[in-house]
Order: structure tokens, then sequence, then C-alpha cells
């Protein structure tokens, strides 16, 4: 099977989940396919309550964005997949949002390369059923994908994702194979004070888009000395439904109640709180902050903690931030981790 066969098949992949948004494309498709998915889209939601319509109307827009023929072309164009021995990777996928691997799923199968999949129990309905439609347009993948729940075995390399925990454990296990092993890591923002209403706006979208639980979320601002909170409160303000969903609403009043308790400072507005803490990963309902007053100090620091960051949101910090609003949008081309999974796969 030819790279344009392949693409081919992931455009008329997007195609098909362009139908389950607001803007569906115009294509030949079999009624009972669309309502095959929508019986897994059901399925997921009621599996994981934090897989709520909005998170899952908002992955499926942003895949559907992603998987257009300009899009792949461009992603695919700067590499040479002349590729000799086609291999069998494992990928070993999270499930803290919806279709998180869906990357690494991609970018194995876009190589030439055959996958097996173990997938997450939070995260176990959809991707199975795509990889089917997949097929369904395009045979020369069949055979070439594979679901698991047993112990992997047969594989030439991974891509295992997890906490800090597991990925202690993926490294010993995997060490006598080729791997990328991903972390914890969070995300954080740069506020100067001089942001307008539209990036703080935006801001919110990084730190509520998927409940915060993405590590492209925000979870920690580092702020100028006296910084002013009343605009940024402002600008989250239309995230304020948010609390009407019970597994949010939930961990707001545990971790308020833990927060009051231990008689720790902090600012709150009754959907989020704002809490002083030099660490990244804050709990759900909640982000730190983290006071600065030289800017070349903090460009340091952030360096030296570049393993645990994801993303930087900023306006004017430096060449690798990314703009307020755009954490949860990236392009095929933004590595989880700055790992470009596609050279390591064509390099096995």
């Amino acid at each position: 099977m030819e790279l344009q066969q392949r693409v081919n098949a992931f455009v008329k992949l997007g195609e098909f989940l362009s139908q389950f948004t607001e803007s569906p494309k115009t294509i030949d498709i079999d009624n009972a396919l669309v309502d095959g998915f929508k019986h897994q889209l059901k399925l997921a939601k009621e599996h994981n309550g934090w897989f709520s319509k909005n998170n899952l109307d908002f992955s499926l827009t942003s895949w559907t964005d992603c998987l257009s023929l300009e899009n792949l072309n461009q992603w695919t164009s700067h590499y040479d997949f002349d590729l000799k021995t086609p291999k069998t990777v494992a990928i070993i996928m999270a499930g803290n949002i919806p279709l998180v691997g869906f990357h690494d799923f991609l970018s194995v199968l876009i190589s030439g390369h055959s996958v097996l999949i173990k997938q997450s129990s939070n995260d176990k309905h959809l991707l199975h059923y795509l990889a089917k439609y997949l097929e369904h347009v395009e045979p020369g993948f069949k055979g070439k994908i594979k679901f698991t729940e047993e112990k992997l075995d047969g594989f030439d390399a991974v891509i295992a994702t997890g906490s800090n925990n597991t990925a202690r454990y993926f490294e010993y296990y995997f060490k006598d194979q080729p791997s990328i092993i991903r972390k914890n890591r969070n995300s954080v923002a740069i506020l100067t004070g001089n942001e307008t209403e539209a990036q703080l706006s935006g801001l919110s979208d990084d730190i509520f888009r998927y409940y915060g639980l993405g590590c492209r979320n925000v979870s920690k601002l580092y702020i100028p000395e006296n910084y002013n909170f009343d605009a940024f409160f402002n600008a989250v303000y239309k995230w304020k439904d948010i609390i009407n969903e019970s597994k949010y609403a939930n961990n707001y009043d545990y971790n308020k109640a833990v927060y009051i308790m231990s008689e720790f400072d902090m600012l709150e507005n009754g959907f989020l709180m704002i809490k002083e803490d030099k660490s990244f990963g804050s709990p759900i309902a909640t982000v730190f902050y983290e006071k600065y007053s030289d800017i070349e100090a903090l460009k340091s620091n952030l360096k030296s903690e570049e393993d645990n960051i994801q993303c930087v949101v900023a306006n004017g910090f430096d060449s690798s931030e990314i703009a307020f609003g755009q954490t949860q949008e990236p392009k095929l081309w933004d590595y989880a981790d700055n790992v470009d999974t596609v050279d390591f796969l064509l390099k096995l």
C-alpha cells in the first residue's frame, strides 16, 4: 500500500468523523455506519463520566480538521517514507481525554507499520470502531490493526503513555525494545498583566477544556508581582456552567474543603480555585500560580523544568510558545513531549 493510499484513507476517516460535528461533509455513506458510531459515542459517555457530549464533540471536530488532505500532505511531506521492513508497533494508550491515543495510531499506520493496541479501560469504545471503518474504506489496512487486552506480545517497538510511576515500569519492561515512553506533563501560562480580554478568554479554554485532564491543559500560571486577578476571573466566567456537571462539582467541593481545613490561602469564584503553589500539576477545579520578578530568570527556570512541561502559553515570551486558546488544537506536527513520533517510526 502506497503512502498516498494511506493518506487518502485517513482523509475519508476525517470525512466520516465530520458527520458527528456541526459541519458534516457531504459523502456517500451507509447510515448504519453512522448509527453504529453514534452508539459507540453513547457507550463512551456512559462508561466515562468525564467524556461529556461537549468534550466528545470537541475531540471529533478537532480530528476532523486535522485529517484534511492539505494537513496530511503537509505533515507527511517532511519525511521519506521509503520503509524497507514494516514492523509491528505496540501502543499503550492513556484514557484521560477522548481519543487521546489517536495521533500515535495515525503515526504508526501512516508510516507503513502494523499496530498492536492496548487501550485504557477509560477509553475503549471509539478507536476500535474507527479502525474498522478505516479497514472498510481501505482494505489494505486489514491485518495491520490489532487490539488486545492481554499481555503484549509479538511487537518490535512500543509507544507507551502513563503516569510517572507506570513510566518507570514501562522503561524497565521495554528496556530491550525501541520505545517512546511518555510521563506526566503539565502546561503553564505566562501572564504579564497586559493580556487582552480575548487572550484571557482563550486561556480559560486552555484551562477548562476536557475539565483540565489533558497534559496540554494549563494547570499553572506565572504572574508578575502585584498581579490583579480581576480581569482573569472576568474572562473565565464564560465557563461558569461547568460547576453544574456532577463529577467536576464533586472535585471542586472536595478540594475546596481540603484547602479550607488546611487553612491554605486561595482565591475562588464558585467554580475555580486559584492557589499559590510551586507544583505544576494542580487538582481538578484548581489552578496553581507562582510569582516572578525577572523574565530571564523565569525562562531559565522553565528551561530546567522542560521535562515536566508540555506547553508554554504566552505572548512574546519565547519562540516555542503557544498562543492563548490554542493548547487543545495541536497540528499533526505538534508532537507530544517534542518527540518526533514519525521520525522514530521510520528509523525502526
